[in-house]
């Protein structure tokens, strides 16, 4: 067993007699992600989680090996296990439609998650109980298990995408004292006058159509819905030509 592996699922190691080591795996993990929670993914650093915890650096690597299997650890710590909504089966588009959903709650609750490279697919047993999860929300398809996989890291992939955007776009806002659908309305103004429809026929007419002046306090959560229902569609026809 690697011992990376053996941390992500805390399996029980030989330790030398003497006494109880101060520092576990869990104590790390649980500092390095309050760590993120509170100042961001950057602020992660080898020296800053031994400043938390009140030891050196090198004393760390008794229980992460490394930067990369730290976020490993905190990736999956952070995802947690699947809520109880996702227990049982269902209509495959309404569980699915679940699971993503609660995918960005989680991503919401912690924001960093979204800027941690991907390192493989799930290995840890809160990855492997949301995929798990995800497996089971298509178990009633005729899909095979590659489509099911496939399907499975286009949803997440989707889910992922939408919370980066709208983290950056949060980004863009600081400082202006707008929200998405006060700064929509304030670009769609700008371009209104801006965009000449002799040059830009098409563009023109959405601007001047006023799509942007009424988007309503959770655009956000509307463009995430809709383009979660368009990739559902892509997987409903998977579905119907399996069957």
């Amino acid at each position: 067993m690697p011992p990376a592996l053996a941390r992500l699922w805390r399996l029980p190691h030989d330790s030398r007699l003497g006494r109880p080591a101060r520092l576990d795996v869990g104590t790390v993990v649980d500092a390095a992600v309050a760590l993120a929670d509170r100042e961001g993914l950057p602020a992660v650093t080898l020296p800053r989680v031994a400043e938390a915890l009140g030891v050196t650096k090198m004393s760390l690597y008794r229980h992460v090996g490394s930067k990369d299997e730290l976020l490993d650890l905190m990736r999956d710590s952070a995802s947690g296990p699947v809520p109880a909504a996702l227990a049982g089966t269902g209509p495959w588009r309404e569980r699915l439609r679940l699971w993503a959903t609660e995918q960005l709650r989680v991503l919401g609750e912690h924001p960093w998650l979204a800027q941690v490279p991907p390192s493989g697919p799930p290995s840890g047993p809160n990855g492997i109980d949301w995929f798990d999860a995800g497996l089971r929300a298509l178990r009633e398809t005729g899909l095979d298990w590659g489509a099911k996989v496939g399907a499975l890291m286009i949803v997440s992939g989707y889910v992922t995408s939408a919370a980066q955007l709208a983290q950056a776009l949060a980004t863009g806002r600081e400082g202006t004292g707008l929200d998405q659908a006060a700064a929509e309305r304030e670009y769609g103004r700008a371009m209104a006058r801006l965009v000449d429809p002799e040059r830009f026929p098409d563009a023109a007419a959405l601007f001047a159509g006023g799509l942007l002046e009424d988007t309503g306090p959770d655009t956000g959560e509307a463009d995430f819905r809709f383009g979660l229902e368009l990739v559902l569609d892509g997987v409903a026809a998977a579905v119907a030509a399996a069957d």
